[in-house]
This record gives structure tokens, sequence and C-alpha cells, in this order.
């Protein structure tokens, strides 16, 4: 699988996978091994980056976050509802003056990344975005909002993880970005 290697999954989670897994049972195959941080990571890859941003906004809402957490996750909700270029460098630009520092700052990245180029809007010369940054931004994201409470982490990160898991068992896990 491509998404294992773009992920940089680990040498025995990789070893575990194969080309021709459905990508429900490929993410359930590492759930079940344990290794849940890889299976994480491939399940945000396998998502098409629209539903990989909706779920991470979807798991937002029910947060505690801070103004600026909030303000982050909305522009990437506001592109997800309307992908366009504009409200992905909204987001984009959100998270870049944030230095990615915060929470808001990943949730809004995950939508910047998404497409478009990286490249100040000023400049010229596009610089498109490598494939994987949005599922990189989504993990980090999801792992931060599972650490708001780092007593439940695990509880936190696996009630995470089944929402994406019902996207999958959908249908949804065919990367048509």
């Amino acid at each position: 699988m491509q998404a294992s290697t773009e992920m940089e999954l680990s040498e025995p989670s990789s070893a575990r996978l194969r080309a021709d897994m459905a990508p429900l049972a490929a993410v359930q195959l590492l759930i079940d091994a344990g290794e849940t941080p890889e299976a994480l990571k491939l399940l945000a890859r396998l998502l098409p980056k629209r539903y990989a941003v909706a779920w991470l906004c979807q798991c937002a809402r029910d947060q505690p976050l801070s103004m600026e957490d909030k303000a982050g996750a909305a522009l990437a909700e506001a592109w997800v509802r309307d992908p366009d270029e504009p409200r992905r460098r909204a987001a984009l630009d959100f998270a870049s003056a944030g230095e990615y520092r915060s929470l808001g700052a990943w949730i809004a990245a995950s939508a910047g990344w998404s497409g478009g180029s990286l490249a100040p809007a000023t400049q010229e010369a596009a610089v498109p975005p490598a494939d994987h940054l949005t599922a990189r931004a989504v993990v980090a994201s999801i792992n931060l909002m599972a650490a708001l409470d780092i007593e439940q982490f695990t509880e936190r990160r696996n009630g995470f993880i089944e929402r994406a898991m019902v996207l999958l068992g959908n249908g949804v896990g065919t990367r048509h970005d």
C-alpha cells in the first residue's frame, strides 16, 4: 500500500498490509494488532481529503476548544462545506500565522494543505503540497484533541478513530480527492 509508505508506518505495520486489502480491513488489521497509532495514520491517508477534514471537524465540535482552536476549526469546516481556493487559502494562512503551535492551527492546516499552492498568494509560481500532508495534519490534530484529557488519551483517540471507521465502512476510503 502506497499510503503506508507516505505516512511512514513502522516496518512491522507495513509488513502486515497487502496491496489488495480493502481499506477497512487494512485499518482493522492494525487496530487488532495493537498498532493504533499506525492505524490512525493509515486511516487518515485512506480517506479522501475532504472526508478526512470533515471527520476531524466533527470530532472537534464536541471538544472544549480555546477561541483560537475554534477559529481554526471554523476555517477548516468552511472549506469542507465549500472547498474553494479562498477558503483553503484562509485556512493555510491561519495555520501559518499560528506557526502550527496550536490545535486550531493544525486543524486549519488539514484544509490548507489539501491542494492549491503553499507559496504566498503573491507568488506566481505554485508550490503544491505533498499529497499526504492533509493526512499528516489530521493525525496531529486527532492526537492533540485526544490529549485534551491526557488521562483518557487512548479512549478518546479510539473514539475518534471509530467515527472514521464508519466512513470507511460506508465505502468512502477510495481517495478521489
